[in-house]
Parts: structure tokens; C-alpha cells; sequence
């Protein structure tokens, strides 16, 4: 049996601003190819479909038209859990229509194993999925001390429990397989993420993973990686597209694996190229920034441009790098001459003198113009004259 585990979709997430439907549409187009021509026999979606609870119409349509080309009308199982991202009753909506083509989408956590015929290996798929867990989702309050440390442990024991009382369904004879969008402790993170309670309360150990699950698909963290310490093959999928700059060149995977009853799993991260890369440069002058967006640059890329200079950008100088390169998201000056601090050294000094060196220090070494000295010394002038009355 070979199922292809993907997560953390985020449809509708832009970037600064900028609109990456394009970049979505182009991950799902490849996501279906890749279901085809691997031979899925199940699709396992670990949450987030969905970067927001109320996420634009266009998304939606994205979402729901993969469904129904990845379920190949009702004849190969996709199962779609909630993230922390998700609304669960909006994801759950329209699941009377979804179950008749083939569609699972579990909003909220439930006591219900979901169990598939495989008619391809005439073997039966039984999944534990458990969306994501939050005290509002779960409806219950699992510390009364209001301390972080009692809420992960009571927390990490709920999720414990909810594992053993699901796993004690499987059966040997079955490929038995949970999903969850948890943050297990000791993974990796990404600026990406964004969310509430990563590294925080609501945090299981890799232990607390359930041992009689052949395979565990989680979701969450927008890095792929394989979960240390736990007792069995967990993994995190990871996000298809690269949603900040700290994941500039992080190669992009969705995972598949091979199961049968009563064996380990074999697993097989299949790299993915959709999506324009988000690259980060550091420009040794205005000049070397367009040496770069000429001769290195890819054009679709999306910059995260620094560039070190003596002084503050121009007006000028930014647009004309603006116009260098439409995907550019942000231009960082870089000030290279630092003046030294010398209200350490004891020096009297006057008070245009500490200005600038108040500015210089907050600005990381501009140097105030006529303008903004115009602007202080009359602001100081009037808080004399308040002074003085």
C-alpha cells in the first residue's frame, strides 16, 4: 500500500503582500501528477489546508477542485485533517458532498477510527486522525493552575490517552497509520510558522506518539523532517512552498510511503518544484545590487535585499532597484560606518552634537540631514521656551 503524506498547504497565504495563488494552484497541479504517477492509494492531509479560518473564495475553489482530482472520483481516499490554521466547522461543511466522492475532512478531535479498502492490495487502511488539539477545539479545560509547565503535562497526557484509546482499534491484520498537527518537542521550527502555541503549552514528547502506529503523519512545522526519539516513523511533511525567508533554500517535499500489514514502513521524500525561490542577498553597494539582479537574479524569485551604504537610500535609488526586479519584497540599508559612541568617552559635547549621535546610533549610522536638524533644534526651542513660562 503507498500513501503520499502532505501538510501545511496554507492557500491564501501571501508573502509581504503578495499574492502566491499562482504558486499554490502550480504545488497542487504537481501534488495530483505526483499521486498519479507514484500510484497513491491514499492521500493524508496533516492540516492547514487552509493560512486562515476565513481564507479568500479563490482558495476554497483551489482546495476543493484538488479534492475531487485526487480522490480520482470517489476511487482513492483522501483524508484532510484541521490545522491550527483551519476552521474546523468551515473545513467540515461540505462533507456530506466530500464522503460521496471519496473525501474524508475531519474538523474536530473525535473517539472514530476511519478505516479504507485498498482494492489495489485488497489490504485495509485503518487511520487515527486527530486534528488539531487545543483546549477551545477540545472543549475542556485541562489545567486549573494556569501554569505552563501543568498544561503541557496534562496536555501531553490527553494526547497520550486519545492515542492508546485509538490504537488499542487497530488491528494486525490492517495497515494502521496516525495523522495529527501537533508540535512535538525537539523539532525544528521556521520564522513561517506563526503560531500560538508552538515551543509553548501545547507541546507532546516524541514518546507520546503511539508505538502501534506503523507510521505517524504530522503536521505543523513547514520544515520535512523525521521526529527524533519517537518509538516509531513519524514525520512532518513539511509546507510545499517556502512562506518566509528564513526557508530560503530549504528543498520542498511531500513523503511517501510504503506500508503492509505487520511491516515497518519505507519512506521516500519526493522533492518538489513548484513555486518561485525566496532568496536573501547582501549588496556590497547600490551598484553590486544591480550587477546581481542582472547577471545572478532568477527572475521569478522572490529578495530579501540588504545592501551597505555610507548613508540612507535615496528615493531614487530605491525605486530604480524596485524597477530592476519585480520581486523584490524587502531593501534593508546596511550602514557600514558606524559612528563611535561617545557619550562612553566623558567628551562634553553640544546638543546638535549628541543629537547626531543619538541619530546616527539609533538609525545604525545615517547621518540627519539639514531638515530633521531643522525639526530638532526647533522642537527644542519650543521645549525651552515651555520652560521658561
Amino acid at each position: 500500500m503507498r500513501l503520499l503524506h502532505t501538510a501545511d498547504w496554507h492557500l491564501g497565504r501571501t508573502l509581504e503582500g503578495r499574492d502566491r495563488l499562482a504558486e499554490q494552484q502550480q504545488f497542487l497541479d504537481e501534488l495530483v501528477e505526483i499521486a498519479d504517477t507514484e500510484q497513491a492509494d491514499a492521500i493524508l492531509m496533516a492540516g492547514d489546508v487552509f493560512d486562515t479560518v476565513n481564507p479568500p473564495a479563490a482558495a476554497e475553489e483551489m482546495f476543493y477542485d484538488a479534492m475531487a482530482r485526487l480522490s480520482k472520483g470517489g476511487t482513492r481516499p483522501v483524508i484532510a485533517i484541521a490545522g491550527n490554521h483551519d476552521h474546523p466547522d468551515r473545513l467540515m461543511a461540505s462533507s456530506p458532498l466530500a464522503s460521496t466522492h471519496g473525501v474524508t475532512l475531519i474538523g474536530l478531535p473525535k473517539m472514530e477510527l476511519f478505516r479504507y479498502g485498498i482494492e489495489r492490495t485488497n489490504e485495509q487502511l485503518s487511520v487515527c486522525a486527530l486534528p488539531y488539539p487545543s483546549e477551545s477545539r477540545l472543549k475542556e479545560m485541562l489545567s486549573q493552575s494556569g501554569e505552563e509547565i501543568d498544561l503541557r503535562n496534562q496536555y501531553d497526557e490527553w494526547v497520550g490517552r486519545y492515542f492508546q484509546q485509538m490504537a488499542a482499534q487497530f488491528s494486525s491484520s490492517d495497515v494502521n497509520v496516525a495523522m495529527s498537527h501537533l508540535y512535538v518537542a525537539g523539532s525544528k521550527e521556521s520564522d513561517s510558522e506563526r503560531p500560538v502555541h508552538i515551543g509553548g503549552a501545547y507541546t507532546v514528547a516524541a514518546e507520546t506518539l503511539p508505538l502501534e502506529a506503523q507510521y505517524v503523519a504530522l503536521g505543523h512545522l513547514h520544515r520535512p523532517q523525521r521526529v527524533k526519539r519517537a518509538k516509531t516513523e513519524a514525520r512532518y511533511a513539511g509546507s510545499p512552498l517556502a512562506y518566509s525567508f528564513s526557508e530560503a533554500g530549504y528543498t520542498k517535499s511531500v513523503v511517501m510511503v510504503d506500508l503492509h500489514p505487520k511491516k515497518e514502513a519505507i519512506v521516500t521524500e519526493i522533492p518538489l518544484s513548484c513555486g518561485r525561490p525566496l532568496l536573501t542577498y547582501g549588496a556590497r553597494s547600490v551598484s553590486d545590487v544591480f550587477r546581481y539582479l542582472e547577471n545572478e537574479c532568477p527572475v521569478n524569485a522572490w529578495v530579501d535585499l540588504s545592501v551597505h551604504v555610507s548613508d540612507r537610500l535615496t528615493m531614487e535609488e530605491i525605486q530604480q532597484i524596485r524597477k530592476a526586479h519585480k520581486g523584490i519584497i524587502h531593501i534593508k540599508p546596511v550602514f557600514t560606518e558606524l559612528t563611535e559612541d561617545v557619550l562612553t568617552h566623558g567628551k562634553k559635547l553640544s546638543i546638535t552634537e549628541l543629537f547626531h549621535s543619538f541619530y546616527e546610533t539609533q538609525t545604525g549610522g545615517a547621518k540627519p540631514d539639514e531638515h530633521v536638524m531643522n525639526l530638532f533644534l526647533e522642537l527644542i526651542g519650543e521645549e525651552e521656551g515651555s520652560d521658561a513660562s
